[in-house]
């Protein structure tokens, strides 16, 4: 089942973003974080800015979530925003991710936004056919732009263009 976030969804969400914080490159995020400092980044996501954040639940336990936020602060960039998708790792490789963002992708382009921008810490094959399934394109990589686990991380952007 997917559904909009709630504050319960805090912990849940958290123990999965740790998880990514800790054992993989996928975020630049390097310190793990509580549940209140990510209920703020909610808040502030669903309430200031007015975009989705989506949990997907299975057998009653949240396993994943996808959100959009701001790409960039300049007010000419109101249009676009930056989409981020995560699954417990267990639960990887069923179609969850694909199905949040679809959900994600459906709420955006019934809304005043333009385009949506992902970024993906280089090299993941998995991340890249998930994004390319979904209709979103390559449109830049940045060469070492990240250094996280002693080593540096190129990142690459995918787009879509809602009409």
């Amino acid at each position: 089942m997917i559904r909009h976030v709630c504050s319960t969804d805090a912990q849940a969400i958290v123990d999965i973003y740790n998880w990514y914080i800790q054992e993989s490159s996928i975020t630049f995020e390097e310190q793990t974080i509580d549940a209140q400092h990510l209920q703020e980044r909610i808040l502030s996501i669903t309430n200031e800015l007015n975009l989705p954040w989506l949990v997907c639940e299975f057998e009653g336990r949240v396993v994943g979530y996808a959100y959009a936020s701001q790409w960039k602060q300049r007010s000419a960039y109101r249009f676009s925003v930056e989409v981020s998708v995560y699954l417990d790792p267990e639960y990887q490789g069923r179609g969850l991710g694909r199905q949040l963002y679809a959900e994600l992708f459906n709420l955006l382009q019934h809304s005043d936004i333009h385009s949506a921008l992902a970024v993906i810490t280089l090299p993941n094959e998995a991340s890249v056919a998930l994004h390319e399934k979904l209709g979103m394109k390559k449109v830049a990589h940045f060469e070492q732009v990240g250094y996280k686990f002693e080593q540096w991380q190129d990142v690459g952007y995918w787009q879509i263009i809602f009409d």
